[in-house]
């Protein structure tokens, strides 16, 4: 049994240092080389890979196993020629030496990366990484900002709006307070985070497409998509006039009922409209119709007449809006928001009992 210790050293640092073509192989090839690197640079950590390859291939040979000691390493000048030129070193080796198995000793991360490389020409028994102690935290921590710095991703996520911090921090110091200054931009890099958290980056890049789709195939829901967005605009607009401006600041929910009576039929007449699009989209398209898409407009309603219910409770408990009549007879807020509770729940129930009776359904059985 024939097992092959090899010690990688992907970036050369060895052959450069030494003056050396890989690979190199034999107990005193090895050996001589370790004196060659150690004098010319004695703080190079390939000198300890050196050492602890030849300690390995000594243990296995007192232990009776027949060894062939090697070093390889990469050339080229980029991470895909460097990884060739090991892997054509490696296929040479198991062309000559034929062994059974492999003992791979690497001194960093950046050489880990090649042992699946070596795996695919050999059976790997082990992997033996020697650490320098004094230099280990030095160089993982240089070794994953390389990495990081490589990642162009990550770049544009991180440091683009770090930058962007750092520039605009001296701006808005010497406009605003630093409290004010440092409100904003904690904002701003807040925004950020939530832009790439959200992933609405990808769903903004993807919105021509999807409209470019609708318009093609002639969907009424792009219609409806438009009319609804200027329905949900008038409700904004309406109701921010409805806020009455002699309120104080102190009534803060007073002035959020009252903007939120006044849209919200507005915004559910809009919500109305897109679901209408869509459930005649669904009808047109398909042979039946998904039960989803009949809910939705029940659903719309009865949450609107729900949502105004309250606020129209909180606003005649203040005295904002009027007393209500009835047939004559004057209904108290709780009354008033009981009515809108019973009315939701009915057009809900409505839209349930609506969904299973049609849902599935064809468009022909449906017009009939």
């Amino acid at each position: 049994m024939t097992t092959l210790v090899l010690c990688v050293d992907r970036s050369n640092d060895i052959g450069r240092t030494a003056g050396l073509e890989t690979p190199i192989v034999g107990w005193e090839a090895v050996q001589s080389l370790v004196t060659d690197v150690g004098l010319a640079d004695p703080e190079d950590s390939g000198v300890n890979c050196l050492l602890e390859s030849l300690r390995v291939a000594r243990d296995l040979r007192d232990g009776r196993e027949e060894t062939v000691l090697a070093v390889v390493s990469g050339g080229g000048d980029s991470l895909v020629g460097a990884d060739r030129s090991l892997s054509a070193q490696v296929d040479a080796l198991v062309d000559t030496y034929d062994p059974d198995s492999a003992v791979v000793v690497l001194d960093s991360a950046n050489d880990e990366r090649v042992v699946p490389v070596i795996e695919s020409r050999v059976r790997i028994d082990s992997v033996d990484r020697v650490v320098v102690r004094q230099a280990h935290d030095i160089e993982s921590t240089y070794y994953l900002l390389k990495q990081f710095l490589a990642d162009e991703e990550l770049r544009t996520t991180i440091l683009v709006p770090l930058g962007a911090t750092l520039l605009l921090l001296p701006i808005l110091l010497t406009q605003f307070s630093p409290a004010v200054a440092l409100a904003g931009l904690a904002a701003l890099l807040g925004a950020v985070l939530l832009y790439k958290g959200l992933a609405i980056d990808e769903y903004l890049s993807e919105v021509p497409e999807r409209t470019r789709a609708a318009l093609y195939s002639g969907r009424v829901s792009v219609v409806t998509y438009a009319v609804s967005l200027g329905l949900g605009l008038v409700g904004i607009f309406l109701g921010a006039l409805s806020v009455s401006p002699q309120l104080g600041p102190e009534s803060v929910v007073v002035r959020t009922m009252q903007f939120t009576y006044s849209a919200v039929p507005w915004l559910a007449l809009a919500a109305l409209t897109a679901s209408a699009g869509r459930l005649l989209d669904e009808l047109i398209g398909t042979d039946g119709i998904s039960t989803p898409y009949l809910n939705l407009p029940f659903g719309v309603v009865a949450l609107g007449l729900v949502v105004r219910g309250f606020a129209g409770w909180f606003l005649q408990r203040e005295a904002v809006l009027a007393d209500p009549r009835l047939w004559g007879y004057v209904l108290t807020p709780q009354q008033r928001l009981a009515g809108f509770i019973v009315a939701g729940i009915v057009v809900s129930v409505v839209g349930v009992r609506v969904a299973a009776s049609v849902g599935g359904e064809s468009l022909d059985d449906v017009a009939q």
